[in-house]
């Protein structure tokens, strides 16, 4: 029994500090106190962490765990207690989300975001209403925005329809107004989940334009039957999020994770991949699973779907989609 004690005393104080670091920050990220009350809140918290912390060095374990149970229980309690809501401050590119209804094949979109940007914070919103027929759905196109790491991307998905219109769904954080995204505070219920509908020449050139985010587009093949069936996907998830409000999370409720639901609840077999979660490297898995053209190396793929330059020459053009997509 003496063997297996201090492995057992290390692996409880690892335990516990975790427990107390997580919850720190879920403290700091959701405790309604203001700056001062938040900081008085935390230095509390970690005095009892090293109380208990001390208890478990000194091998008293028992007296540790009538402070830690409790304290964590209460914590949990706490947490399970903050809930997402529909009614907050938006931001305004988030103020409205996509809902939509089905008439045998035609789809009518509400709040279809169509904002014209002149600056990452001077611009016009729109909001419209848009109609689509599944019959003239003809393309899926997944664009790919880096503005960091290589890793992490934003994952849109457009679709394309014979009669050259296109709408890009965005599952997004839903920002309160003057609110910055902050890739801890998804991990600690700081947002919300919205699913956004735009145009193009809104949700792209935004990104490639006014941001100056590095864009890339890959068409993914897809036969008809999937391609409505993931649309319908996400005109349902639309719906269901306009009702009943999720919290984004970082890892298992982001752009990627909810993308890769649909098309997993489409087609079960698809496998689980660290690349769901590190988007960046999103390509390399479409590639080895063939939804993405092969006739060139991985790298020749990626390098042929950069569209920056060719959004930065059609900037604000009637044709934008078109012309990001000209030679590619």
């Amino acid at each position: 029994m003496r063997l297996f004690r201090i492995p057992a005393l290390i692996i409880l104080f690892l335990l516990t500090a975790f427990a107390f670091i997580w919850g720190g920050f879920a403290f700091w990220y959701q405790l309604p106190f203001g700056t001062a009350g938040v900081i008085g809140a935390l230095i509390v918290w970690i005095v009892i962490a090293l109380v208990v912390l001390w208890l478990e060095l000194k091998g008293r374990v028992r007296r540790a765990l009538l402070v830690l149970i409790p304290v964590m229980l209460a914590l949990l309690f706490w947490w399970g207690t903050i809930t997402p809501s529909l009614n907050r401050i938006w931001a305004d590119d988030v103020a409205q989300t996509v809902t939509g209804t089905l008439a045998g094949n035609h789809v009518t979109l509400a709040n279809v975001r169509n904002f014209e940007w002149r600056t990452d914070t001077d611009y016009t919103p729109r909001w419209e209403v848009r109609s689509y027929d599944l019959e003239k759905l003809d393309s899926v196109d997944v664009f790919l925005s880096y503005w960091s790491s290589p890793a992490i991307a934003h994952t849109l998905v457009s679709f394309g329809f014979s009669d050259g219109d296109h709408v890009v769904f965005s599952a997004e954080i839903r920002k309160k107004r003057h609110e910055q995204f902050s890739e801890i505070g998804g991990f600690f219920k700081e947002f919300e989940l919205a699913m956004i509908a735009a145009d193009e020449r809104d949700i792209i050139r935004l990104r490639t334009n006014i941001r100056k985010e590095d864009v890339y587009r890959y068409r993914v093949n897809l036969s008809p039957e999937m391609r409505q069936a993931l649309f319908l996907s996400y005109l349902d998830n639309g719906n269901r999020l306009s009702k009943a409000a999720q919290f984004y999370n970082t890892i298992t409720a982001n752009c990627t994770t909810v993308i890769f639901d649909m098309i997993r609840a489409i087609t079960p077999g698809l496998p689980v991949d660290y690349r769901i979660i590190l988007s960046g490297y999103l390509p390399g898995y479409l590639y080895d699973l063939g939804a993405i053209d092969r006739k060139n190396s991985l790298d020749e793929t990626i390098q042929a779907a950069s569209i920056n330059q060719r959004a930065l020459d059609a900037d604000k053009a009637d044709d934008f989609s078109e012309k990001i997509r000209a030679d590619n």
